[in-house]
């Protein structure tokens, strides 16, 4: 914790954090590979994707599922998961 009158951040603090945000901001929001990268044309066969399924959000979107064919409205609905013991 910074002590009275110290700065919340530090310089060194703010470069870390713009530099997060252009390397966020030069990233495609869906697999976070870089723009510049992916966008290009001979990058079409450059990449491989593997399938894999979070059972947490599968438990999740299950229940959004349910609780739709119930006709239950899901504006603003957050889905909270919680392992079982």
């Amino acid at each position: 914790m910074p002590a009275p009158g110290e700065p919340l951040w530090t310089e060194e603090d703010r470069a870390w954090a713009v530099a997060l945000l252009t390397v966020e901001a030069e990233a495609c929001p869906d697999c976070g590979e870089p723009w510049r990268e992916t966008s290009r044309p001979d990058g079409e066969f450059a990449y491989v994707a593997e399938l894999r399924r979070c059972h947490a959000c599968a438990t999740g979107a299950k229940a959004v599922a349910h609780h739709q064919q119930g006709h239950g409205d899901t504006s603003g609905m957050h889905v909270l998961i919680t392992k079982r013991e």
